[in-house]
């Protein structure tokens, strides 16, 4: 990335975080910047720390109103945002549905394999059983809800990193957790350049398209990676939340452009979940987006560019 300095990635939050700045002389406090961020979201949203305020709060299920604190209000507040905008689709509430799955402790720590799964099709119980009142602060889960809030909780971090560094130490500033995107400040004249790549872990100057945004963020969810085997048979980390169950693997992966990198992430978790009706959807939305098929040719729309670099807004 000439003419921007790159710190170099971490492992964080299960996944690779990276930061890209234009004053590399900000390196030092911009990277404890975001590792304190990150280590607060850990602290608060974590489904798989026993010491985690999420944690906590799905062991109070059926136990009436909970106080939570300012960050996992706003956490909450993102994923049943989320769930609204895309008709439950992305709900917070597939807790249970996860662990089910086999997806109840830190990616790395999953067995490759074990033995078959015995699932039950049915919806999970769904967002509006969620009770968040902003006045009292507090929270109320029926009993037997457990939350998640991986992925949206993810890009929620990385749009709070990115506008605390920027607004902290000023300069433009990238950050990007398992290639979820955010940025802020002032970009660079080209715009920053993203490398679109279903795995988290490949190097930025690894092989996939180049895009270059200038403000806002990009989100890009995937089957790729996040998956695993029981019975012999392929399991993933996105579930349906009709069936309870991993959704269908129409797409490989789907990348969006957005105003934040939560709205993409949003857009893009959806898009994979509902399959062949994903275009349409976006189109509506007027979301730049590229959509990697399981079979067949890639597709781009809303104004999403072509496999080089090139600014997408």
């Amino acid at each position: 990335m000439s003419g921007l300095f790159t710190v170099t990635p971490f492992a964080a939050l299960g996944t690779t975080a990276a930061l890209v700045l234009t004053d590399g002389s900000l390196a030092e406090p911009a990277r404890d910047r975001l590792r304190a961020e990150l280590d607060l979201c850990d602290r608060v949203c974590s489904r798989f720390r026993d010491d985690s305020e999420l944690e906590g709060l799905n062991r109070s299920a059926g136990r009436g109103p909970v106080p939570v604190s300012d960050l996992l209000l706003d956490a909450l507040d993102a994923a049943l945002r989320a769930a609204r905008l895309t008709g439950g689709l992305v709900d917070p509430t597939v807790g249970r549905a996860l662990n089910l799955v086999g997806y109840d402790r830190d990616f790395g720590l999953i067995a490759p394999d074990g033995p078959p799964l015995q699932l039950a099709v049915r919806p999970v119980p769904g967002w509006r059983a969620v009770t968040l009142d902003r006045a009292r602060r507090t929270v109320a889960l029926p009993p037997g809800v457990r939350l998640d809030l991986g992925a949206t909780a993810k890009a929620l971090c990385a749009d709070r990193a990115a506008r605390s560094i920027a607004g902290a130490l000023g300069g433009g500033v990238l950050v990007s957790l398992g290639g979820d995107v955010a940025v802020a400040g002032p970009a660079p004249v080209a715009g920053w350049p993203v490398r679109i790549t279903n795995d988290h872990a490949a190097p930025l100057d690894g092989p996939g398209p180049v895009v270059a945004i200038h403000d806002g963020g990009l989100a890009t969810s995937s089957t790729s990676v996040r998956r695993w085997r029981r019975g012999g048979r392929p399991v993933h980390h996105l579930i349906d939340p009709h069936t309870s169950a991993p959704a269908g693997e129409h797409w490989s992966s789907v990348s969006v452009a957005a105003a934040s990198c939560l709205d993409a992430n949003i857009a893009s978790c959806a898009a994979m979940i509902m399959g062949p009706a994903a275009p349409a959807w976006l189109r509506e939305r007027r979301l730049p987006a590229r959509l990697v098929p399981a079979a067949g040719p890639v597709q781009t729309l809303a104004g999403w560019p072509g496999e080089e670099l090139a600014p997408c807004s």
